[in-house]
Parts: C-alpha cells; sequence; structure tokens
C-alpha cells in the first residue's frame, strides 16, 4: 500500500484526529458559547497541533462550519416503514434524538451562530438546508411513487423540524414522542 492509499483509508489516523478535533470542538461550545475559544484551545483539547487543524480546515470558522455540517446532518438511512406517516415519524424521531443528544444543542447554537457569520456561514446554513431537504425528498419520492398524496419538502421542515429546532434551541420543553408523532399527525 503507498502512502496516498494509506492516508484515504477510512477510519484511519486522519478520521480519528477528525472525530477528536469534532468533539473538541463540541465541548468548548457546549462550555464557553460560540467565538469563546481558539484554534490553539481546540488543538489541546483535542491532542493534536494547531498546525493540523489549520492545514485540514485552514481556521477556526471553516472548522466550526464543518463541525456544524457534520454533526447536523444525519447519517443514518433513510427510514422505509411503507408509509409516508410511518416513514416520518421515524425520521422525525432520529432529527430529535440528534439535536437532544449530548452534542445537540451546543451543535444547533454553532449552527445558528454560523449562519450570520458572512460567506462560510451562509454555505454552511445553504448545505444544511440542501441536505435535509434531500433527505426528505427521497421519503417523499417514495410514497409518491407508492400512490400516497405528500406535502411538499418544505412544509416537513416548516412543520416538522423546525418545531423541533426551536424547542431545543429555547429550552421550550423535551422532545417527547408523543410530541414528535403529534407534528407529524397535524402536517399529514
Amino acid at each position: 500500500m503507498n502512502e496516498k492509499e494509506r492516508a484515504r483509508r477510512p477510519g484511519g489516523r486522519s478520521a480519528r484526529v477528525g472525530a477528536q478535533v469534532h468533539q473538541a470542538v463540541t465541548e468548548l461550545i457546549s462550555e464557553r458559547g460560540y467565538g469563546n475559544f481558539t484554534v490553539g484551545e481546540v488543538a489541546a483539547r483535542a491532542g493534536v497541533a494547531d498546525s493540523s487543524i489549520y492545514r485540514r480546515w485552514g481556521g477556526l470558522e471553516a472548522l466550526l462550519s464543518d463541525v456544524a455540517l457534520t454533526r447536523l446532518n444525519a447519517r443514518s438511512p433513510m427510514p422505509d416503514t411503507g408509509s409516508l406517516a410511518g416513514d416520518l415519524r421515524t425520521y422525525a424521531a432520529q432529527v430529535a434524538r440528534e439535536i437532544t443528544g449530548p452534542d445537540g444543542p451546543a451543535v444547533l447554537h454553532l449552527a445558528v451562530a454560523l449562519a450570520g457569520k458572512g460567506q462560510q456561514g451562509a454555505q454552511a446554513r445553504e448545505d444544511l438546508r440542501a441536505e435535509r431537504t434531500r433527505q426528505l425528498q427521497s421519503v417523499l419520492d417514495r410514497a409518491r411513487e407508492r400512490g400516497e398524496d405528500v406535502p411538499d419538502a418544505f412544509e416537513v421542515l416548516d412543520h416538522i423540524l423546525a418545531p423541533m429546532y426551536i424547542r431545543v434551541l429555547f429550552g421550550m420543553g423535551p422532545l417527547t414522542p408523543e410530541y414528535v408523532d403529534g407534528l407529524v399527525d397535524r402536517l399529514l
């Protein structure tokens, strides 16, 4: 195996360093909030050289954007329960677990903070919206092929995801299964 193949190997040192740096950023956001730490502090917490962070991400804003996008874009498979209602309930429950997990609120606050930070922040916001829309569209397209009446992807964002994000961002109570299912029921 040559050097390039080793560098691209998934799960290798590069992946471990990325995960350590992402975790360090998430912890610092939780503890101090956006804009209250440096690349050096991230590097020290992650146990890497700050030059590694600059080489890979170019700077703090790019790193923060990468963390927000990676953590908020669900990587789990899209549900296929056989019905739109079942798929949306399952998807909404997955998102609720992601955003209420140990890092969820911190990462949501990071995404909001980044959204107002120039071109890079606008790109992070657009990338997040596009990924969530793509995920939802796959569920909606499958339901349409089954002959079900489907809402627009933006209606799902507005009526299911947005209320969950608002509740987490403003500490407005838990995202219980009953609450999440109720959002889906009201949309459909």
